[in-house]
């Protein structure tokens, strides 16, 4: 019998020990209730508690990092797209955390999938390929917001995929191409833009020293030269040949 009664006591004082003395890591922090209100929040370290009147609830200040469902988002130009992300958070108000929502990871989560597709419904496609910047930042400063009142920070948003119906990926694709192709035209239209000023500048430059006219021909005869052909290339210089024109036509000359 004293055994019996030695080893309920025993057992007694275990579970006393045990919910008296707690052990808190360095990044953890304990909120702690007497008789049901808030008392202050406690930690790191070692915490007494007295039994049954206190109360203490862990809360782990570490970044979180959690992944966003991958979401139906329809953009502004009625794009449907699947869209998820990534959302690194911590707990910077323990007291918040515990006391004013019932699970703030279900929270924080349900939050960022709401704001996902609220935010990138705003939005066109090609925002949401080419700005993911501003995009993650926009989503960022709205979560941030909303859960700094549950004790959060959010540190960073980053979307990960946008993911885009084979049809759609077709007519990017087509898109590309077209505007590629656009562009080489407007390259060459400039280029002979800027070979026909040249040109005119380099007649008019020919046209008044009538000895760069010469020099010209005689240039071209040597580059003719150099190369294996049978063809011969005679300059006729036009002051000869304009008697000749004026002889085939006499109205023309009489005018």
């Amino acid at each position: 019998m004293s055994v019996a009664y030695l080893g309920f006591v025993v057992a007694i004082l275990m579970v006393l020990f045990y919910n008296t003395v707690k052990v808190l890591k360095e990044y953890e922090r304990g909120v702690v209730f007497f008789l049901g209100r808030f008392q202050k929040v406690k930690g790191p370290g070692l915490i007494l508690l007295f039994p049954i009147i206190q109360v203490m609830t862990k809360v782990d200040l570490r970044v979180i990092v959690m992944d966003v469902p991958t979401q139906d988002v329809i953009s502004r130009d009625n794009v449907s797209v699947k869209v998820n992300a990534v959302i690194y958070f911590r707990i910077v108000d323990p007291e918040k955390a515990v006391i004013r929502v019932a699970n703030v990871f279900e929270a924080t989560s349900q939050l960022s999938q709401t704001t996902l597709r609220s935010v990138l419904g705003q939005h066109e496609l090609d925002d949401m390929l080419a700005e993911r910047e501003k995009l993650n930042a926009d989503i960022q400063a709205i979560l941030d917001q909303r859960t700094d009142n549950w004790g959060i920070k959010v540190a960073n948003v980053e979307i990960k995929h946008v993911d885009l119906d084979e049809s759609m990926i077709r007519a990017i694709a087509q898109q590309a191409e077209a505007e590629r192709a656009r562009r080489a035209k407007i390259i060459n239209a400039e280029g002979e833009k800027q070979a026909a000023t040249m040109l005119a500048e380099a007649a008019q430059i020919l046209a008044s020293q009538g000895q760069a006219l010469q020099l010209r021909y005689l240039q071209t005869l040597k580059e003719i030269s150099s190369e294996k052909t049978n063809t011969i290339v005679f300059p006729l210089p036009l002051d000869l040949i304009r008697p000749l024109m004026k002889f085939a036509d006499p109205g023309k000359s009489d005018s």
